[in-house]
């Protein structure tokens, strides 16, 4: 994770993450496979992009409203940050999970925003899907093309709703988004309390 050559890697990822998450836009109601809620929704973030970059790099408030129009319905933003808070979130208060729902999603969308600028479709091959889509968490597959050629795995993790696929996890090159917030959180949980820790975040999300 230190070597110069990673760093160069995980931060080109970490836009592409942006990108995939905010790739769930496609209408998740009308009974699509895991594999075609992707495929569709890569489509979709592409139209909506198309000649907007100069714009939206200029303008962060358009960036944001834009994005959260777009992820919000489609991202299970309750159960994401149950899974990030781990076991704090059994001795949290109900106004403590509500705040730090929110903060979560909003850090979220500050940290990686300006990913979508770097989104084009024609990097991104989704693969065959393998996983069961019975069962009620699955896994999509993609393989992200970065500017060097470089080959990136990045696959997504969606959990089965009443209203469709809503996105819960990513993982880049076996990464996983929810591990690497987890083990942020419990340490400055452990050493700070909760609370601190959901102001930290309120304020780095400008709440």
């Amino acid at each position: 994770m230190n070597r110069p050559s990673q760093k160069i890697t995980i931060r080109h990822c970490a836009l592409v993450i942006a990108t995939c998450v905010f790739w769930l836009a496609s209408a998740l109601a009308a009974g699509l496979s895991p594999n075609e809620t992707i495929e569709e929704a890569v489509a979709l973030l592409s139209e909506q992009m198309d000649g907007r970059k100069e714009e939206l790099s200029a303008d962060k408030d358009a960036l944001y409203a834009m994005i959260n129009g777009i992820l919000l319905p489609r991202f299970d933003k309750k159960y994401a940050a149950r899974l990030v808070l781990g076991k704090h979130s059994r001795k949290a208060s109900d106004e403590q999970r509500h705040r730090f729902t929110e903060a979560f999603y909003h850090t979220l969308l500050q940290r990686y925003s300006d990913g979508l600028l770097e989104f084009s479709a024609d990097r991104i091959a989704v693969l065959p899907y393998r996983d069961d889509a019975s069962k009620k968490t699955t896994t999509v597959k993609t393989i992200v093309r970065l500017e060097d050629d470089t080959k990136v795995p990045v696959n997504y993790v969606l959990r089965k709703k009443d209203v469709g696929w809503q996105m819960i996890d990513v993982t880049v090159e076996g990464i996983s988004y929810v591990r690497n917030f987890r083990a942020e959180i419990d340490s400055e949980t452990r050493s700070a309390g909760l609370s601190k820790v959901i102001e930290r975040l309120e304020t780095e999300a400008g709440m």
